[in-house]
């Protein structure tokens, strides 16, 4: 029988593993989503819903900045994600329009998911840590990745944050800035919704981070099969009721 630090991802120490904090951020996305696909918009309950969504993103965020300093083939983990944004677009656009993103029998790349921005934002910090690189070619590249995360859920907002994340990693003090000054304030202050205030509540959350991996050894494959396969769930769910 699995035991409780096991399920929970508590493996040693004080405070969470890498695995009980995705597995908040899984938990918050389905609430968002459900939110999105089921609950009237406005409502109280719909913002309370979209609330708790906004952990999500942050989340994802700074574990794309920790995996980029744990793995041991950065290039392999940028091929794993890049193939699977690909993979999340066709549930990601079934979910959000109601049909697959095919149109006149051509593929309609965008917009696309969270997970491409996520991509760019790995890639943003793969550009950033080469020191063969001078300051003006980092900042035109990373404002090109910029400019191709507008076609992606969470646009630049989302490549700027793991790139905080991932600069001041070790002071957590300025990481919780990064995240104050790109994700959450601005989308606060565009959308004028109260759920983003959601996204201040990850800041304590992230300080509870112990630095270890918990969950088991395919742990990981089970958030890539999770995001395309909810959606995919939802929207069916939506259909038929």
């Amino acid at each position: 029988m699995l035991s409780m630090d096991f399920l929970i991802g508590r493996q040693f120490g004080k405070g969470m593993s890498a695995y009980t904090l995705k597995t908040i951020a899984i938990v918050a996305m389905v609430v968002d989503h459900v939110a999105a696909a089921f609950v009237p918009a406005g409502t109280i309950l719909w913002q309370v819903m979209h609330a708790i969504g906004r952990l999500t993103a942050p989340i994802m965020c700074y574990f794309i900045a920790e995996g980029y300093y744990h793995t041991r083939n950065v290039t392999r983990y940028a091929m794993r994600l890049g193939c699977f944004a690909l993979i999340s677009h066709f549930p990601f656009c079934f979910f959000e329009f109601g049909r697959w993103p095919v149109s006149d029998g051509g593929l309609k790349l965008y917009p696309t998911s969270i997970i491409w921005t996520l991509f760019l934002g790995l890639i943003s910090l793969i550009v950033w840590s080469n020191d063969r690189l001078s300051p003006a070619v980092k900042g035109i590249l990373i404002s090109g990745l910029c400019a191709a995360a507008l076609f992606g859920d969470g646009s630049f907002s989302v490549v700027l944050c793991i790139l905080g994340f991932g600069m001041y990693r070790g002071d957590f003090k300025k990481q919780a800035l990064a995240l104050l000054v790109t994700l959450a304030i601005p989308n606060l202050l565009m959308t004028l919704e109260p759920y983003w205030l959601g996204a201040f509540l990850v800041i304590p959350l992230l300080r509870q981070y112990n630095g270890s991996l918990g969950g088991g050894k395919h742990s990981k494959w089970f958030f890539y099969v999770f995001y395309p396969l909810h959606l995919l769930v939802i929207r069916f769910l939506g259909r038929s009721l």
